[in-house]
């Protein structure tokens, strides 16, 4: 978890790098802009992979309560519409 805070807080330092005036092109033989540089690559892809990991845990319904008192909790399926009237002939 400190790993996931550390990185979107380099994430937001990078992301307020133009508003801070730190524009400039990286000359290559400054070791300071190459590792600016390299910072900021990591941080983008670093923010992809959180994306993609927020994308991949699944998303449920609300719960539901039948009237036998059994609960329901249903997965979501994105682009994927069914009634409930089906959902509920097949649990029977």
């Amino acid at each position: 978890m400190r790993a996931v805070v550390a990185a979107l807080a380099i994430a937001a330092l990078v992301a307020m790098a133009p508003a801070a005036g730190w524009t400039q092109e990286p000359r290559r033989d400054d070791p300071r802009a190459q590792a600016e540089e390299l910072l900021r690559e990591a941080t983008d892809k670093l923010l992809l992979a959180l994306e993609l990991m927020l994308q991949a845990i699944p998303q449920y319904e609300m719960p539901e309560i039948t009237e036998d008192g059994d609960i329901i909790i249903r997965r979501k399926r994105p682009g994927e519409s069914r009634p409930r009237e089906e959902d509920d002939e097949q649990r029977i």
